[in-house]
């Protein structure tokens, strides 16, 4: 067995600083949607390739993260995301095109799938040899993902308000570096091991999923039964496909089907997926319902936000880990899932007149509750089972299929939204019932989420590896 290594806790600093960034690239970008809307000519529709351009690599590539970061190394493959979340964010400040934005938050989901899995490696190796160590260090840096997801808000609305739009990417820059230039003193060197990297299988998932992603967002246009819109489902479906026979021919996969065995894998990632499909519809329609209906300025949006990513970050922080040491994953799943969905539908009631106090603070505060209370559990869940050796493989899948799900959430409702009149930018009312309608959506997502748990997950506590052993490394 290895000596516990000394700087454990400082490493989980930069680890955990790593989660707040990843996640705040997702939300710092909400409020200054509309300001990019009119600088860079995004259509309504158009808009969500912001979020999803970086979801999407992010999502699609994370197996390929995990893969390089067993084969690399882990802390090499966290440096390099680092180098490559910094050039992404040059790109998207940069930006005077909507294409040159898409590109450029695209490069950044890439540089956030080498972070994610090396991440997780190197938290799974500091503190393997204890699993009391390891609960607390995995509460710590989940709660960085509501933090970010609260500073990300906060700041986007800043920035936005009181600079410009891009500098929302341009703070990345510097954080990026001093990160880069604590690894080395931080951060275990990891020894890489022989293999092959499975390009192929990356680009089918990768391609699978933007094209499933691009039909749907084309969808409300070009219409659902059209060929355009037909091929590129069956496109899609061919891609996916083609991952999983890929993946049971090559030699070394980027995810060895046998991993699935693992008892309760599979449902843990299909909360994680239905979660992020209801979840990210509707923090994207409530920042857009803000600012688009009530009129609110970016600071005011993001202010507006802070309650509800705060009670996240409390309640992930304070209470459900709590509950999930004494409850178990299962039980907390299913309630923040059917809160979630209650919180969301109170949010479908919203008006054209409607004011923050009564039309969205209550429902947004609900929605936190439900999204606190599934969200580690879910991840916990999808982790507790493996192998040490697969955790940045587990890890990979359970952020993959958040993500993907988020992605595909998004286009979903956002197809529900403008074919309900979300579109009409002038009009108030038919602007507000098509983000109902996308409330509606997402609560229903919620809602099956919470079911399907309760009916094919089995009644077991969530715990991460309690034997868990570190790999090699040298300090």
């Amino acid at each position: 067995m290895n000596a516990v290594n000394p700087r454990r806790w400082w490493a989980l600093t930069v680890l955990a600083a790593a989660q707040f960034m990843v996640i705040m690239d997702t939300s710092i970008i909400g409020v200054a949607l509309p300001e990019m809307q009119r600088d860079l000519g995004f259509t309504q529709g158009g808009l969500q390739w912001v979020f999803n351009a970086y979801v999407i690599a992010f999502g699609g590539l994370l197996l390929l993260g995990g893969r390089l970061s067993d084969l690399l190394g882990a802390r090499r493959v966290f440096a390099a995301g680092w180098v490559v979340l910094v050039a992404g964010s040059v790109v998207a400040a940069a930006a005077g095109t909507a294409w040159a934005e898409i590109l450029g938050r695209a490069v950044q989901g890439v540089g956030g799938a080498l972070i994610a899995p090396a991440a997780m490696t190197l938290l799974m190796m500091l503190f393997g040899h204890d699993s009391r160590e390891l609960g607390k260090a995995m509460a710590l840096y989940g709660a960085a993902a509501p933090a970010g997801g609260t500073a990300g808000v906060f700041l986007g609305g800043v920035v936005t308000e009181y600079l410009s739009w891009p500098w929302v990417f341009v703070v990345y820059i510097p954080i990026g570096l001093a990160t880069l230039a604590a690894v080395p003193a931080l951060l275990p060197a990891v020894q890489g091991r022989r293999g092959s990297v499975d390009l192929l299988g990356a680009a089918a998932v990768t391609g699978g999923i933007a094209l499933a992603v691009f039909a749907v967002v084309r969808a409300p246009e070009q219409g659902w039964g059209a060929p355009a819109t037909l091929l590129e489902l069956a496109g899609a479906a061919v891609l996916l496909a083609a991952f999983l026979v890929v993946q049971r021919t090559v030699k070394q996969p980027i995810m060895p089907l046998g991993i699935w065995r693992t008892p309760g894998l599979a449902t843990a990632n299909l909360a994680m997926a239905l979660l992020g499909a209801a979840w990210i519809p509707m923090w994207y329609f409530l920042n857009l319902y803000l600012q688009q209906v009530l009129g609110y300025g970016a600071f005011s949006s993001g202010a507006a936000l802070l309650p509800m990513t705060v009670a996240i970050m409390i309640f992930m922080i304070g209470i459900t880990a709590r509950l999930l040491g004494r409850f178990g994953a299962k039980p907390l799943i299913v309630i923040g899932m059917l809160v979630l969905a209650a919180g969301v539908g109170v949010l479908s009631l919203v008006r054209p007149d409607g004011a923050f106090a009564a039309d969205v603070l209550p429902a947004s505060l609900i929605a936190a509750v439900g999204m606190s209370l599934a969200y580690i559990p879910a991840m916990m869940s999808a982790m507790s089972g493996v192998r040490p050796e697969e955790s940045g493989l587990a890890s990979g899948i359970v952020n993959t299929t958040y993500n993907v799900g988020s992605a595909l959430g998004l286009a979903v409702m956002t197809a529900v939204a403008t074919s309900r009149g979300a579109a009409e930018l002038g009009d108030l009312s038919q602007l507000t019932g098509g983000f109902r309608a996308a409330f509606v959506g997402a609560a229903v997502v919620a809602a099956a989420g919470g079911a399907l748990t309760l009916v094919l997950m089995r009644g077991r506590k969530a715990s991460v590896a309690a034997d868990a052993r570190p790999e090699k490394a040298r300090a």
